[in-house]
């Protein structure tokens, strides 16, 4: 998966920590988030929320891990191509 292989220049790949404080959700994934402070995110250890609503720290390469299936279907309301980022 290449955050390049999105169509759209707001959306980006990034991955899900797995903080259990800010998202429960598991087996980890990577979820798609709207692009712009991913950088920081990554060093600062800020908080994202993906498509799909979840809330987590990025730090992990998302290109080892599936995409959530929940940021494709919400990728797809947008009227993008999700399986563009799998």
């Amino acid at each position: 998966m290449s955050t390049s292989a999105v169509s759209s220049p707001d959306l980006d790949v990034r991955p899900n920590l797995g903080d259990p404080s800010l998202d429960d959700e598991s087996p980890r994934v990577a979820h798609i988030v709207a692009k712009g402070s991913v950088a920081e995110a990554y060093v600062l250890g800020t908080p994202l929320e993906a498509l799909c609503g979840a809330v987590f720290v990025p730090s992990r390469d998302p290109k080892k891990l599936p995409v959530c299936e929940a940021c494709k279907d919400a990728l797809k309301a947008r009227g993008h191509d999700p399986d563009s980022v799998s």
